[in-house]
């Protein structure tokens, strides 16, 4: 691996100046981008960077001109790829060398994670170090020599000339490089099926408590900065916690869990959570708001408040259902993709407050002191030229305690000044929207609002689950079930990839468990057997990230650790295993423990929990099977919301209200009665008619 990494070094020993004067040219052309529908993409369509889309036609265009290949790779709430490009895309001194020597391709990472994933593998080779903007540079087939990520425009200058130079006059070192790195970049996905094996309890404690000592044992999260959400990592922890009542797991996720809540990550106005804190207090965030972590922050704290009851939980998903539904979602049902960091070109300025701006809004003195207080708002600011960040760092308690007045009080009090902070902002210029749909975020949104239904019963979450992946089926799904990856402005383009399947089949299957309707549980089967016929790999027992339909990159990349979403693959993992109990389909259920043991070798050896969390909590199913909690009758679907409001990390929720073909159900129907049945390994208990009998079976 050492030899990846040097080449970086390698390239960049020597760079040639540029003495021109630069010269910001102005916005009269549009670009080949101008066609495209993707926001990060139009954004560019002015640049006199003559960029193209990513396609054959620009691989091909490389090939006809002799010419080295510029992927720039980013997405539309990016803050350092708007950086980049007002300081060098949209400079004629660099566009001028960029078109002149290169056929520059620019790629939204967010409709195209696939070609992200391949140059950003390289990035990780050259310099251990990844990140967007992306910037590579590759041969005319697409093959990677080198790739990095940010540089001010006077750097980014010396590189291209440094390659200029390589392409006239050492073009087999380029060469040389590109055949390293296209090996590396392939030996990442390296698998050995290996025996099937079996876990014991020891095996999963001994990975959590590993994942607990490298948890910050003051603000949650991992040790330092930047801290990132991670929400599948304390899916996780939540599940061992309530499994094994460990109480230093249990103290490890409700530090994270409540500093987050209340740190300045969290949209105290509005709701939501941004994409991370640069600093390790989870003080300063990095203010782009993406849907996939506020879809799988909603699922983590609905659970959470499942397990511990506390109003704050409920109020984090309360008001980030609120935002989601104000600022992120269609007209049709569906939800846009993410929200900018930046407004009138200044990161955060639609989020932060002077101290002076406080004092117009709350004219009561006394008002106004207690949301200071309550919000950490100071005269000097606590973040750039005098702003503040809204954050809690005092207990309702405490703070009621500091001006004499009941914690219903400032409860009632924060309340309104949230809605009222909330309306002054709304006058501010609002950040950039991405309005594409994708299909895997939307799935993860549908799994976010059928947990947050599980937790509070609220009919306005289940509603808008359902409309959501209704409108998924009727333009994102195919008649042969595959899957469309993108949508906007009417149109998808662009085929699905393991993640749109995977997170698909998960929140079908979700859907199912709070409606027994089993049309959803049956589209997943559907979507399950066309995914293993297109994208899954005999030899690995895995699953490509891309479709056998789709044309071939330089490496057929499979997601394999677990990141800000879960792998794919470990996704795929659990659906499987959970559909295989569904359906008593062995197949399934053999494909799933394949997997699992398949990647045990690389979990034990790294000994990075974090990276493999979604793959652990297959290993806690296989451990702990599941109760099948099955209830027949006319009252089933009242039966399971009495139950489903409880945290039970092993359970699977069946049923009908009728005749049933999956087959644990079968002739369990008794006409005018409702039972429960409570099972585990197919074998079930007799059953009762009430819910707390059913409560006194799985305990």
């Amino acid at each position: 691996m050492k030899r990846f990494t040097r080449l970086g070094f390698l390239l960049l020993i020597t760079f040639w100046g540029c003495t021109n004067t630069s010269q910001v040219v102005s916005q009269k052309a549009a670009n080949r981008l101008i066609n495209e529908s993707s926001p990060y993409l139009l954004q560019h369509a002015y640049n006199p960077v003559d960029w193209h889309p990513w396609g054959e036609e620009a691989l091909q265009k490389a090939k006809d001109e002799n010419k080295l290949l510029i992927v720039s790779i980013g997405y539309a709430a990016c803050h350092w790829c708007h950086v980049m490009e007002h300081e060098s895309f949209e400079d004629s001194t660099v566009a001028r060398v960029m078109n002149e020597f290169f056929i520059p391709v620019k790629v939204d990472r967010e409709e195209r994670p696939d070609v992200d994933d391949v140059y950003m593998s390289a990035a990780q080779l050259v310099s251990g170090r990844g990140g967007w903007p992306l910037n590579a540079f590759a041969l005319p087939d697409g093959s990677p020599v080198w790739a990095g990520t940010y540089f001010p425009k006077e750097q980014w200058l010396k590189i291209l000339n440094q390659f200029v130079d390589l392409k006239q006059n050492n073009f087999e070192r380029l060469e040389r490089s590109a055949r390293q790195l296209v090996m590396g970049i392939k030996s990442l996905d390296e698998i050995d099926p290996g025996e099937v094996r079996t876990y014991a309890k020891d095996d999963i404690s001994k990975m959590a408590k590993t994942f607990v000592s490298q948890i910050d044992g003051i603000k949650g999260g991992r040790r330092g900065a930047p801290k990132f959400p991670m929400p599948n990592n304390y899916d996780y922890l939540l599940k061992y916690t309530v499994l094994y009542n460990d109480a230093s797991a249990r103290e490890a996720l409700l530090t994270t869990l409540d500093n987050m809540a209340n740190g300045g990550i969290y949209d105290h106005a509005g709701g939501g959570f941004a994409r991370y804190s640069v600093d390790a207090n989870w003080l300063v965030p990095h203010f782009e708001k993406m849907l996939y972590d506020n879809a799988q922050l909603l699922s983590l704290y609905s659970n959470a408040y499942r397990f511990t009851k506390n109003p704050l939980y409920k109020h984090v998903v309360q008001q980030t259902t609120e935002f989601l539904q104000r600022e992120l979602m269609n007209g049709d049902g569906r939800f846009y993709s993410s929200l900018d960091a930046d407004s009138e070109g200044e990161e955060g300025k639609f989020y932060v407050w002077k101290s002076e701006e406080i004092d117009e809004i709350f004219e009561d003195k006394g008002t106004r002191a207690i949301v200071k207080g309550y919000y950490n708002v100071s005269e000097e600011g606590n973040w750039e030229h005098g702003k503040n960040i809204l954050h809690v760092s005092e207990s309702s308690q405490n703070v009621a305690g500091q001006f004499s007045i009941s914690e219903q009080e400032l409860d009632h009090l924060i309340k309104e000044a949230d809605a009222r902070l909330l309306e002054a902002r709304s006058t501010r210029i609002r950040p950039g929207l991405d309005d594409k749909i994708l299909t895997s975020w939307n799935a993860l949104i549908i799994n976010g609002y059928v947990d947050a239904y599980k937790a509070f019963g609220e009919d306005q979450f289940l509603s808008t689950a359902l409309k959501c992946a209704h409108e998924l089926t009727k333009d994102q799904m195919q008649d042969d079930f595959r899957l469309l990856r993108n949508h906007k402005d009417g149109t998808s383009s662009i085929n699905g990839f393991l993640d749109d399947y995977a997170l698909t089949i998960q929140a079908f299957t979700n859907l199912y468990e709070v409606t027994f309707d089993e049309s959803w549980v049956n589209m997943a089967r559907d979507l399950m057997r066309y995914s293993i016929k297109h994208f899954f790999d005999e030899d690995s027992q895995m699953f490509f990230y891309t479709s056998d339909l789709d044309p071939p990159l330089v490496a057929r990349k499979m997601e394999l650790s677990d990141n800000v979403i879960p792998a794919s693959n470990s996704v795929m993992a659990r659906n499987l295993h959970r559909l295989g109990e569904l359906f008593y389909d062995e197949d399934f259920l053999k494909k799933s423990d394949q997997m699992l043991s398949s990647m045990w070798t690389k979990i034990e050896v790294q000994n990075q929990p974090s990276f493999y969390s979604n793959w652990l909590q297959l290993q806690i199913d296989r451990v702990h099977p599941p109760f099948e909690i099955a209830i027949m009758g006319a009252a089933a679907n009242e039966r399971r919301n009495d139950m489903i409001q409880e945290y039970i990390p092993n359970a699977v929720f069946m049923g009908s209200t009728a005749d049933s073909e999956l087959p644990l159900l079968k002739y369990k129907y008794m006409e005018g009665k409702t039972m429960i049945y409570v099972c585990q390994n197919k074998t079930c208990k007799l059953p009762v008619d009430d819910v707390e009998e059913a409560w006194k079976l799985l305990e």
